[in-house]
């Protein structure tokens, strides 16, 4: 008797979906779609609007047809403000971060936070710079003050799973390093027992200081300061017995200081540095656009392409060459909230890679840093951009 009001009432169930337009019930074997939940308003800024059926992407097995950019995100904010704001270094860094007297600002960093500004405006100066400390950088994209962080800050695990950061192409390849002065006769982190070494709080190089030194079982005192100014300065008032951060960095400082010659750079490196850009989580369409304007300046260099010759790709009939440029028919910007010309905006602005790190890292300038890692693949370094198609 209940099978048969069982099999009654599933027919009337069925007869009833049907005649309200419903669907027939999923089997019991199928798992239930779990909820996504959204990044926290308050920490992140502005976020993209959900995708719609209108404007969700196409799969990947289809591969045709463009996704349209979601309303309402980072970018829209961008754009209705007239500016782009990038966090820098508040401390002096030449070659990566600095300022004139004028207030100008230049260098490696900065030439990307102009090169974001190129590909949302066409005009590389709509860029505030907003000064940060090590301290406050990051609160700085998890409150929404700041659009993009640009300051050669480190690409690690907890800060990627932890801080709500999503990090962007890896820009600079760089390592840790100690600085001690020529005439102390150091040549290693041994000869540095019980040493006082000068350092940046609230970094990974201050982490990695402690966990080299007590990984060889060596003694030392940390005397750490705020900012890469105070540490230089304590430095050169003999403070402290090296001064240790990115060796990029130090090369960067070492300029600063009244004798560079005086000065060496140990032939040790302490750890891996990654720095690149890095943007809040909670909104797809502005990571995205970060990442490819940053894999934009690696490609660019890979086919040649610099900002005194752009003119001659522009008629090119290679279709790789034409994808990326956004010539013709190749509609591959709006897939990330930029326009279809986004690269060649930023070609003009800034050049590409090589030109990027030879106009304030090359042989041309004071460091005449060479680029090792921070080569195209096809040259045996790291820099290596996904396709444009």
């Amino acid at each position: 008797m209940k099978r048969q009001m069982l099999v009654v009432l599933t027919g009337a169930l069925a007869m009833l979906l049907t005649a309200c337009g419903g669907q027939t019930p999923q089997a019991a074997t199928q798992p239930p779609a779990q909820p996504t939940t959204a990044a926290p308003a308050t920490t992140q800024g502005p976020t993209a609007a959900p995708a719609t059926a209108a404007t969700a992407a196409p799969s990947a097995a289809a591969g045709g047809g463009q996704a349209q950019p979601a309303t309402g995100g980072r970018i829209q904010t961008i754009i209705s403000r007239g500016k782009l704001i990038c966090g820098v270094n508040a401390s002096a860094l030449p070659g990566f971060a600095s300022v004139d007297s004028t207030g100008t600002y230049k260098g490696f960093d900065i030439d990307y936070c102009k090169a974001i500004a190129a590909a949302l405006f066409n005009d590389p100066s709509k860029v505030e710079y907003r000064p940060l400390s090590a301290a406050d950088r990051f609160t700085a994209l998890q409150t929404g003050e700041i659009d993009v962080l640009n300051r050669n800050s480190t690409f690690t695990l907890q800060r990627d799973g932890a801080l709500g950061l999503e990090w962007m192409p890896t820009t600079f390849y760089d390592g840790q390093g100690m600085m001690v002065r020529k005439s102390s006769n150091i040549k290693t982190l041994e000869d540095l027992n019980g040493a006082t070494i000068c350092v940046q709080t609230g970094t990974t190089t201050e982490l990695n200081l402690a966990d080299n030194f007590r990984a060889r079982g060596l003694k030392f005192t940390p005397l750490v300061f705020q900012t890469n100014d105070e540490v230089v300065a304590a430095y050169e008032a003999d403070q402290c017995n090296g001064f240790t951060t990115d060796k990029s960095g130090l090369v960067s400082s070492q300029t600063l200081l009244k004798n560079p010659a005086e000065h060496q750079i140990l032939d040790v490196t302490m750890s891996k540095e990654p720095l690149g850009p890095a943007v809040a989580q909670g909104d797809q369409q502005w990571g995205d656009a970060v990442r490819w304007i940053v894999f934009a300046t690696f490609q660019a260099e890979e086919f040649g392409i610099t900002s005194a010759n752009l003119g001659e790709f522009t008629s090119s009939t290679v279709p790789d060459i034409q994808r990326f440029l956004g010539l013709g028919d190749n509609k591959l910007g709006a897939g990330v909230g930029l326009s279809n010309d986004f690269v060649q905006r930023v070609i003009k602005a800034v050049g590409n890679y090589e030109e990027i790190y030879n106009r304030n890292l090359g042989p041309s300038t004071p460091f005449n840093l060479p680029r090792g890692l921070n080569t195209l693949y096809t040259k045996g370094g790291l820099l290596y951009s996904p396709p444009f198609r």
